[in-house]
């Protein structure tokens, strides 16, 4: 028997039986059956009412306990632009640390992962819509984003830090008159407009990538964000040129995955599968793809 797995009206993530029959009143019919008469008709009808029964029995066997045929699928949310956690690859898939992490979550689940391409300010937006069933693309747990969704428990920790050109000058503690590039809608730009409005010149930017370009062209004198993507990009030829300044600061309670707010059973049910990757090995092997050092 097919099974599908939604959100309910009432937002939790349960089953949907798409291939139930049911006797309208509720009973199976008895045969009747006359002892010293039986025809050949009455053999037939017999044996038709018999495995409309067996049929019935089956279908709420499988319907109680489940069978090894069903398909579950969990629809993922990502904004795939911010390698080496999420990108696409030249195959035009899916490729990344989320993306590993997110297909072996749901290999615990038994369930298929669909993944739904959204750019990153939709993302909660998209999830509270109904648009997919959870959020894996780093996103930090904060308060105030605790307001919207709710989070599993922390799949990976990170800091944000400041990077800049190899001899520019940039000191972090004193950036009265500098400017500094950022992602929008993200703990480092809530750093910088808390913190640096007014003394510095802060351009917050859209797409992930764009604050690093606008670094590599000049057109910022550093930029602000998740320390590991930028380790990332300082291995790379186009980051040679940029060295990290000053220490990072953590501003969130680790990264972890966003559900709506209703649907405590999808978040509890995710928490016991980052568990058991963690207690397997299977989230190191992971991390050992992308990362030589733990980033859990």
């Amino acid at each position: 028997m097919a099974r599908t797995y939604a959100a309910h009206p009432g937002g939790e993530w349960g089953s949907r039986t798409t291939a139930e029959r049911v006797d309208p009143r509720g009973v199976c019919p008895q045969p009747v059956i006359h002892r010293d008469n039986v025809t050949g008709i009455d053999r037939e009808v017999t044996l038709r009412v018999l495995t409309a029964a067996l049929v019935l029995t089956l279908l709420f066997l499988a319907s109680a306990f489940g069978d090894d045929t069903e398909q579950l699928t969990l629809r993922i949310g990502i904004a795939p632009d911010y390698p080496p956690f999420s990108h696409i690859d030249d195959e035009g898939q899916f490729n990344g640390f989320d993306v590993d992490i997110a297909l072996a979550l749901c290999a615990r689940l038994e369930a298929t992962c669909a993944f739904v391409r959204q750019d990153w300010e939709e993302l909660i937006p998209g999830l509270r819509n109904g648009k997919f069933d959870a959020i894996v693309s780093s996103m930090s747990i904060t308060e105030k984003r605790r307001q919207l969704v709710s989070f599993t428990d922390r799949y990976y920790s990170n800091v944000v830090r400041f990077v800049t050109r190899k001899d520019s000058g940039f000191d972090p503690e004193a950036p009265t008159g500098r400017t500094i590039g950022a992602s929008r809608a993200t703990v480092s730009s809530d750093w910088l407009e808390a913190n640096l409005s007014g003394i510095a010149d802060i351009r917050l930017f859209t797409d992930s990538g764009a604050p690093l370009q606008a670094l590599v062209e000049g057109r910022v004198d550093a930029v602000l964000g998740d320390g590991l993507g930028f380790w990332d990009w300082l291995q790379s030829p186009q980051g040679a040129e940029f060295e990290f300044a000053g220490d990072g600061y953590r501003l969130d309670e680790g990264i972890g995955i966003a559900v709506r707010k209703d649907d405590d059973t999808l978040r509890l049910r995710l928490n016991q599968a980052i568990g058991e990757i963690l207690a397997d090995g299977t989230y190191q092997t992971i991390n050992a793809r992308y990362f030589p050092f733990s980033i859990y």
